[in-house]
């Protein structure tokens, strides 16, 4: 007899998401304008991608299957925050006038060399795989996506760190020409460019992904093209867009939600039910293309694969 082992994150079938319906009427006339715009400027730039031959990218059988209907592409896209360019999720239109080539990555800090890889040079060095994550935003709402990248552990292989590397310091674009977030004004004082930063040891777990592309194809500027980070066990805003620099430090790095909110936005983040935003609830969630909310799991439902790299640090804010 087969036994199906179900994993931890597995949620009942009934809580479908409806794959064509948005959050609420004004969300959705709001990413349905930024779909219209969406579909008139990224036909032009995709077919200009050097790294469209990549995709799709083999399915990695390990993690097909979230156990929840992927979020529709005419909505994951359109949705998304991005403080460099805008204040709300209807950013993709102007997301769309951020270059993604030429696009460099450093990777400097505590390595044996560092060193500058224009974004398809690192491509060849690694094997691209889509895999399957729930996305959990801080702000109580959630989506399903086919990612494709490649491992966080892989780029720590190329970067050859040294034994004094503790963790990784991800820094994102400060081009303040074709973003408005970082333009003089309301964002004025926000401490750009965007950083974030993980541990060496979640670095080399399994689930962290590199993504560059999603839905099978090269990833849309909206979602943080041409790279970014996936942390499926955190909050959103841990999974930087638009990276340009990975360092490798002895110190652990101060984030920019942590630097504009310590209250409010720890270094962790770690998903957690029982643990509120000081402003509302994390609960439930609602999911994108839904109008029903659903229960949040403790670490996004992915604890069996990272719980363990949380033991013994129960003096730490592990969860906001």
């Amino acid at each position: 007899m087969l036994i199906k082992r179900r994993h931890g994150w597995d949620i009942p079938e009934s809580r479908v998401t409806p794959e064509h319906v948005f959050l609420n009427r004004r969300s959705f006339m709001g990413a349905a304008a930024g779909v219209m715009a969406l579909a008139a400027a990224r036909p032009a730039l995709a077919a200009e991608d050097p790294s469209a031959a990549l995709y799709p990218a083999k399915a990695n059988p390990s993690y097909a299957d979230a156990q929840r209907p992927l979020t529709d592409e005419r909505d994951a896209p359109p949705f998304n925050n991005y403080s460099e360019f805008g204040s709300s999720q209807r950013i993709a239109a102007a997301a769309e006038t951020l270059p993604i080539r030429p696009w460099e990555v450093v990777i400097d800090g505590e390595v044996e060399k560092p060193i500058t890889l224009a974004i398809d040079e690192l491509l060849k060095q690694v094997t691209l795989e889509e895999r399957i994550y729930r996305h959990r935003c801080v702000e109580a709402w959630s989506m399903v996506v086919p990612w494709t990248g490649f491992t966080v552990k892989s780029l720590v292989a190329i970067a050859k760190p040294t034994a004094e590397a503790k963790f990784l310091r991800f820094e994102t674009f400060n081009k303040p020409d074709v973003a408005p977030g970082q333009k003089e004004g309301l964002f004025t004082s926000y401490p750009w460019p965007y950083v974030e930063g993980i541990t060496m040891a979640e670095a080399m777990n399994d689930l962290p992904l590199m993504v560059t592309g999603a839905y099978g194809k090269p990833l849309p500027n909206s979602m943080g093209a041409p790279l970014r980070l996936h942390l499926p066990w955190k909050y959103g805003f841990k999974s930087i867009k638009g990276i340009v620099r990975v360092s490798f430090t002895k110190e652990r790095p101060v984030s920019f939600w942590e630097t504009l909110g310590p209250s409010e936005y720890g270094f962790w983040a770690n998903v957690n039910p029982d643990v509120a935003h000081p402003r509302w609830s994390q609960a439930t969630e609602q999911v994108l293309g839904s109008d029903e909310r659903i229960p949040t799991l403790l670490y996004n439902g992915y604890g069996e694969q990272v719980a363990g790299l949380y033991a013994g640090l129960e003096n730490e804010k592990l969860f906001m």
